[in-house]
């Protein structure tokens, strides 16, 4: 069973300053001129990805389900709100015209109807959650009744998110196909280009992620999280206590769909473009790697894990653009050999070893008795 090295013994005031640095200070920092737009930007992508591994740690780390497609539910939140964001460039696209260059390069001279009610901002952000919730809740209404798990479940979502992907490279579907969406001017009004609203959006994504893992921290440490984790460790126990395992795996999953989508969301207006390429099967298993290197079963460690492992991927990528995937890997192999607590479990394993090195001291040398001086020689 994982432990919880970190969280458990980690104060609460220093997660309370950690989000402080990270929704307080950082953008105060940048409105002072101290921390680059790029900088800060590139944190929200950081944030977004954190948000997503959360969700992955739900299910994996907590209920013992390995999901291969949770990019998928990302990718989808990123597309619901893209469409918004496509409908508010107006004429100020490359073609002039009110419909999205995409389209009038494909020859369509009016908004299909299934985009149509995406002019509306509620209505967009509406859908980020229940186009992911309804496409997780039927797969794993099916999955779970079926008593499918383990690696047949993993192969299960990362076929569908397969599926998904080879969908949305289709110009037919209208979606932008290949390229996907890209150009954003405006939400709500406001200039995408301008540091203040990235600024504000790197305020909502770390908001968001405070929220997600104090909303997690409480739903497992309650009830609800105990028979949570029981599932993990012996599913048929539980089911032999009379609960419908079912069910409750069947909410984590559709939980941790609307957490990655609303992730998603937030990720397109910050880094300006969503397409398919972010919903293949390898962007889910990058997503699990972030996990594993932090800290599974944590919910700090994969916060943790997303943002090392992307800021590892954005220096190397510049540096050994070459070697970026060998850099990954060899990571992964170390952590997973000589840390399998992960990066936030580390100072706990190495108390371990400080104590066990203590142990076989005191066991090579015991401490030899007192001479009695009844039995001393006179």
């Amino acid at each position: 069973m994982p432990s919880q090295p970190f969280t458990g013994r980690v104060q609460l005031p220093v997660l309370i300053l950690a989000a402080v640095f990270l929704v307080v200070v950082m953008p105060a920092l940048n409105a002072f001129g101290i921390i680059e737009n790029f900088t800060l930007n590139l944190w929200g992508k950081y944030l977004c990805y954190s948000i997503m591994a959360i969700s992955i740690d739900l299910l994996w780390g907590y209920t013992g389900l390995l999901c291969l497609g949770q990019a998928l539910f990302f990718t989808l939140g990123g597309y619901m709100m893209g469409m918004h964001l496509m409908l508010m460039i107006g004429k100020l696209g490359q073609y002039k015209s009110e419909l999205p260059d995409f389209m009038v390069f494909l020859g369509h001279t009016e908004i299909p109807a299934f985009w149509q009610p995406f002019y509306s901002f509620p209505f967009a952000l509406a859908m980020v959650f229940l186009v992911p919730g309804l496409l997780s809740y039927v797969f794993g209404y099916l999955a779970f009744r079926s008593r499918i798990k383990g690696v047949y479940f993993s192969i299960l979502t990362q076929a569908l998110t397969y599926g998904m992907a080879l969908l949305f490279f289709k110009n037919d579907l209208l979606m932008g196909g290949n390229n996907g969406f890209t150009d954003f001017r405006t939400l709500l009004g406001a200039d995408l280009r301008t540091a203040s609203t990235q600024r504000i959006l790197y305020i909502c994504t770390a908001v968001l992620m405070v929220a997600v893992v104090a909303g997690c921290k409480w739903l497992t440490n309650s009830r609800f999280g105990l028979i949570q984790r029981a599932i993990r460790d012996s599913e048929n126990r539980v089911l032999f206590s009379g609960y419908a395992t079912a069910n409750f795996k069947l909410f984590i999953f559709v939980t941790s769909a609307m957490i990655a989508a609303f992730a998603g969301a937030l990720y397109v207006p910050q880094v300006g473009i969503i397409n398919p390429s972010e919903m293949t099967t390898e962007k889910s298993l990058e997503a699990v790697v972030w996990v594993a290197l932090g800290g599974r079963g944590t919910l700090v460690g994969p916060v943790v894990g997303a943002i090392s492992v992307n800021a590892l991927k954005s220096w190397a990528t510049r540096a050994y653009p070459d070697l970026w995937v060998l850099i990954l890997g060899g990571t992964f192999v170390l952590i997973v050999m000589f840390m399998p607590k992960g990066i936030v479990g580390l100072p706990s394993q190495i108390q371990e070893i400080i104590a066990k090195i203590r142990r076989r001291s005191l066991q090579a040398d015991p401490v030899q008795p007192a001479i009695s001086s009844e039995t001393a020689d006179p």
